[in-house]
């Protein structure tokens, strides 16, 4: 079979199984990259594919998604991550956009932007909490940002092979970059804020009028009440006054009324620098040893983000002592749990990306678009695009692609930064079941799939054109 259709097949399969019979995405991914292995004729090379792509995301990604479920979950039970929302809204009038600078500022500096939003999505989600915005809202804004400035901006990981491989000015690269993910990353602030006005009105029809709340609806407390027991086994944790205080119109400043707080969870409530010190402690290390290309071994041990944000767990879980050990162990088991659930849908994505990648997929739609008779600037925007569409990583499209128009360079007469730009402007498109981060996006801001393909999928391909139109514009007027 031609490897375009494999690819088509593997795409409505997926789709299929995960949104229509509702199969887990963990075996969806799996049965379908196995299936995709035997059509393209090679069904042992598949199983390789399969167990090779599942021990490469889980060694990158487990102790990275493992330390920050576990810090997230322990700073919102002991009130940090409340105060740090709180912060937020002190000193930004607009939490939706500082949201959305805190992505777009972190995830080059740490060169990973499923990091940045590993660490940041509980505030995220304290803010929707809060603010009774629809979480939806609030990690999209995030996730969206981190991704502009990752997909765009020197030295990010996604630019800095394609640099290097087409000899570019990075000086030119970098403020070309940077002067188009600004507008980019503000594209997908207001598609963040648009999506959260639709979603309300959504919400509002279904509502009961007498627990509707004015502005945006707390969609949070309904996902908390259905996914958390009203009464955990240790510490006595209770959540059920949440609708008593939306009945009776109660509103507590936070926007949520819990049981734990009038249990005495107040006088354990940490500080500023408990409740800082492990999101930022880590960050700073991350940042700090990105910053130097020599190191004393020390500093790059600690920087390492496994590293860091392990020492982040340790501090969360200092800062939880007020807890009780048998609280703190709990929620730390939660925290692990929970992870083990992102941990198996990513493997899942790794595995069809590896099978994909073995079938010829994303090299044969590439050399499809290199014979269509467009604009030359067009070519690495949408070779880039098929690529990323196949096999889902946005580092591995910017390493397969410049190698693939390497040798067309001449016949497009492109400069190297706008090549690059174009190239990296398709790693927007398109984010699907094979992506990590679409697993992660949903997993950890407690989404559907259907919810993560409108949020993400929409979201950065909205990105992806106007990236791409910036950079085309450049070039038309400025070169």
């Amino acid at each position: 079979m031609h490897p375009a259709l494999i690819f088509l097949f593997a795409l409505i399969s997926i789709l299929l199984l995960t949104a229509k019979f509702r199969l887990h995405p963990f075996l969806s991914l799996v049965l379908v990259s196995l299936f995709t292995g035997v059509l393209a004729g090679e069904p042992m090379g598949a199983v390789e594919a399969v167990t090779g792509g599942l021990g490469s995301v889980f060694s990158r990604f487990a102790i990275i998604i493992t330390s920050g479920s576990i810090i997230g979950l322990l700073l919102q039970k002991t009130g940090g991550m409340s105060l740090i929302a709180s912060d937020i809204m002190r000193f930004s009038r607009n939490p939706l956009l500082a949201l959305s600078l805190l992505g777009f500022l972190f995830s080059v500096p740490m060169m990973c932007y499923i990091l940045a939003y590993v660490i940041f999505i509980p505030i995220a989600k304290e803010l929707a909490a809060k603010l009774n915005y629809p979480p939806i809202s609030t990690a999209t804004a995030l996730a969206l940002g981190a991704v502009a400035s990752f997909n765009l901006v020197y030295p990010s990981p996604v630019i800095i092979s394609a640099a290097e491989e087409l000899s570019a000015n990075t000086d030119t690269l970098f403020l070309l970059g940077f002067f188009i993910a600004v507008p980019t990353s503000t594209a997908g602030y207001l598609y963040a804020r648009r999506l959260g006005k639709s979603e309300t009105a959504r919400a509002s029809v279904h509502d009961n009028p007498e627990q509707a709340h004015p502005g945006f609806t707390d969609i949070t407390e309904i996902t908390e009440i259905t996914e958390t027991p009203q009464k955990e086994e240790a510490g006595g944790i209770q959540e059920k006054d949440i609708e008593v205080q939306r009945k009776d119109g109660v509103q507590r400043k936070d926007g949520v009324q819990r049981k734990d707080r009038v249990q005495g969870r107040d006088p354990g409530k940490p500080g500023r620098l408990e409740a800082y010190a492990p999101i930022f402690l880590p960050l700073l290390l991350i940042l700090f040893q990105a910053g130097f290309e020599h190191l004393p071994p020390l500093f790059a041990f600690l920087g390492n983000p496994n590293v860091a944000l392990l020492i982040g767990v340790l501090l969360s879980i200092f800062s939880g002592r007020a807890l009780g050990f048998e609280m703190v162990k709990t929620l730390v088991e939660k925290g692990v749990k929970r992870s083990g659930v992102v941990l198996l849908d990513l493997c899942g994505g790794g595995a069809l990306g590896a099978t994909l990648a073995m079938t010829g997929a994303g090299e044969a739609l590439g050399r499809f678009f290199l014979q269509i008779n467009l604009p030359h600037i067009f070519v690495p925007f949408l070779v880039a695009a098929a690529l990323q569409t196949v096999q889902g990583s946005r580092v591995v499209t910017m390493l397969v692609a410049p190698s693939l128009l390497l040798p067309l360079v001449p016949e497009l007469g492109l400069p190297a930064e706008i090549l690059i730009l174009a190239m990296a402007s398709g790693t927007f498109m398109i984010s699907h079941v094979n992506d990590p981060f679409f697993w992660i996006f949903g997993e950890l801001a407690e989404l559907e799939p259907s919810e993560v393909f409108r949020a993400n999928t929409l979201g950065g391909a909205l990105m992806g054109v106007v990236s791409f139109l910036l950079v085309s514009g450049v070039y038309v007027f400025f070169y």
